[in-house]
């Protein structure tokens, strides 16, 4: 189990219990900070462009919620990184752009926006 080495993570009231099942604690090192920064945006943009908005009332409901965002954000957000293209755009027209019968070894995805 690896965390950050923020106060709650280095207990033993939290360590204690996640030893008991056999797993082995990890922490960060020293100024580390942005060692996950990309999930963190990512999750961050989810928060406010979806979960904030629609008040999902339960699991099932954020869960069916979270699958139409990332259709949505994979196949129609345009991101500005990627030069105001969608994920989907650069996977795509990379797998059309390659010879005949040459494999990246992407599965192909479900339809985006449905």
């Amino acid at each position: 189990m690896n965390s950050d080495q923020v106060s709650q993570f280095t207990r033993a009231k939290w360590i204690g219990p996640v030893e008991g099942l056999g797993m082995k604690v990890s922490h960060d090192g020293r100024g580390r900070a942005l060692d996950d920064v990309m999930a963190e945006r990512l999750w961050r943009t989810v928060k406010y462009e979806d979960i904030c908005l629609r008040e999902y009332a339960s699991t099932a409901e954020l869960r069916q919620g979270l699958g139409r965002y990332f259709d949505f954000f994979n196949g129609a957000r345009p991101h500005q990184a990627l030069d105001y293209r969608t994920p989907g755009e650069l996977v795509f027209g990379a797998l059309r752009n390659e010879p005949e019968g040459a494999s990246n070894g992407l599965a192909p995805l479900a339809s985006f926006g449905s």
